[in-house]
């Protein structure tokens, strides 16, 4: 049997792991209480004895309709929140039947072409019951205007919403790629939905700044925080340049974090974290109020951890990733499907991933007590130890000038490109080990039961978009692109005409080729 007791154990972000951790180990003398300043322990004295994190399970497929049944299936299930996955065509700007949209309407989400969808998408669904997060970027502020506009068709006082926008350019720029206009007029956009967010829906969570794809892209746990927080000193530093105060808008600023397979290494990780961004909103911007400085943060479980290898592996994988999540004090939380290695979650295996969320909280005890790893050597030397790592990044990243000159100068794709190379050559040299790839292999048998969107979506998409553009006052829509026009060639708030837009029924393709004839559109290298 092999002798591991002598080898060098290192996690993710590349920190050494001793065989045991002492009082000695410890530097930092920071010992607050949950709920207190920098917030180590979690934003709530109780956490979870006073309210369990939101289960907020990311979906939708094909049409609006068939996205309306899986939510109604998945709140009377038990879930509490909804979580909704666009498709492609509507992330990057394009109605369904553009040419580019061919093979991708309804796939990886939903498709939304106008206000007739969101309808549907909604339907029978009480938007001043339910927490609604929006994964949505470059077209957010439409998706925005679209959730708006299908409020006051329900007769909701707008004031009354509550969720999460993504509303995250920056990462588009350094992980994921679905981006349509250049950085600055993206950040103008940004900023757009945070002031509309102040004083029309203050319940609403104007942004969900993304570590959660920059680790899908392979960072490190380190370089997750690291990265994540510094786009939120760049989001940050624009709306006080607009003019906005920092208190009248920060308690509304919402993080979204990976969960992987280290379960002391993820849980260190939200506990820096959220003693960090404490640190950054007290000291460097000056906030007074302690709800500014309370990093609020959705977790879902990584996605590229996933296998189609045995696929049933993936159930205890996502266990520990949800458990790390809960230790680590998230307010809501999305566990992946055991299938998604292969497709979209059937029904089966996304009432099983919720499951696995419900038997955390009300069979496992971790709830009991606020932050039940605290004083644990291990923990409280790995937090101090991701935190100085993480500030060694923010102080870079500062000396660039900060993350759009990060993005621009291709730091950040640097970064993950060399931890995501040196994971894969770790896996291939079997240093890391991931059952069912490298090691414990078996023959499988192809997956059977799969959840397959039809191409014909597209059709019938198509069809309805037809049927629009027949049925509405195209004087009207036509009148109200042009004011869009010309607000985006000053300093307005485009929220606000985007919102007119919707409402006379212009499409999410039509809105979007203002601004690219506006603005141009961004190619990356």
């Amino acid at each position: 049997m092999e002798n591991n007791s002598k080898k060098k154990k290192y996690n993710s972000s590349g920190i050494e792991i001793n065989k045991v951790y002492t009082a000695d180990d410890l530097k930092s003398k920071e010992r607050s209480l949950p709920g207190e300043y920098p917030f180590t322990r979690g934003i709530y004295p109780n956490m979870y004895r006073g309210r369990l994190w939101t289960m907020r399970q990311y979906a939708g497929y094909a049409t609006a309709e068939e996205s309306n049944r899986r939510y109604r299936y998945l709140l009377e299930k038990g879930q509490t929140g909804l979580s909704v996955a666009f498709d492609l065509p509507t992330q990057i700007g394009y109605n369904s039947d553009h040419p580019l949209a061919v093979g991708e309407v309804g796939k990886t989400g939903v498709a939304i072409d106008s206000i007739e969808d969101m309808e549907k998408l909604f339907d029978g669904i009480p938007l001043d019951k339910v927490s609604t997060s929006m994964t949505i970027n470059s077209t957010a502020a439409i998706l925005l205007a679209m959730y708006v506009v299908t409020a006051e068709h329900q007769g909701v006082e707008i004031s009354s919403l509550s969720g999460t926008v993504q509303n995250d350019m920056l990462k588009e720029y350094i992980a994921r790629g679905t981006y349509i206009f250049p950085p600055e007029p993206s950040l103008r956009l940004v900023v757009d939905i945070f002031e509309y967010c102040r004083d029309n829906i203050p319940k609403y969570n104007s942004i969900s700044i993304s570590g959660y794809h920059i680790r899908e892209a392979g960072a490190t746990a380190v370089q997750e925080v690291a990265f994540t927080l510094s786009n939120a000193i760049c989001y940050i530093e624009a709306a006080l340049k607009r003019g906005m105060d920092i208190d009248s808008f920060a308690s509304r600023l919402s993080f979204f974090f990976n969960a992987h397979n280290n379960l002391f290494e993820e849980v260190a990780k939200f506990r820096a974290a959220r003693r960090i961004y404490a640190k950054i909103m007290k000291e460097k911007f000056k906030a007074k109020n302690e709800k500014s400085m309370m990093l609020r943060f959705h977790t879902q479980t990584g996605g590229s951890t996933l296998t189609a290898q045995q696929p049933m592996v993936n159930i205890p994988r996502v266990t520990l990733q949800a458990l790390s999540a809960v230790l680590g004090g998230t307010q809501s939380l999305h566990t992946n499907s055991y299938d998604e290695a292969f497709s979209l979650p059937t029904e089966e295996s996304a009432t099983l991933a919720l499951r696995t969320q419900q038997a955390i909280a009300y069979e496992s005890g971790v709830p009991d007590t606020a932050d039940p790893l605290a004083g644990s050597y291990y923990i409280e030397w790995l937090t101090d130890k991701i935190e100085e790592k993480v500030w060694s990044y923010l102080d870079r990243i500062g000396t660039m000038g900060g993350a759009l000159k990060a993005v621009e100068s291709g730091f950040y794709s640097d970064e993950i490109h060399k931890a995501a190379y040196d994971y894969q050559k770790g896996i291939e040299t079997g240093e890391i080990k991931v059952i069912g790839v490298n090691c414990f292999q078996v023959e499988g048998k192809p997956k059977e039961k799969m959840l397959k969107v039809d191409d014909a979506v597209r059709e019938r998409e198509i069809q309805k978009l037809d049927n629009l553009y027949s049925s509405r006052d195209n004087k009207h829509y036509k009148t109200v692109l042009e004011s869009l026009r010309k607000a985006a060639r000053k300093d307005d708030n485009l929220m606000y005409p985007i919102i007119e837009c919707v409402r006379a029924k212009a499409t999410i393709g039509e809105i979007c080729d203002v601004l690219r004839e506006e603005w141009g559109e961004y190619r990356g290298e």
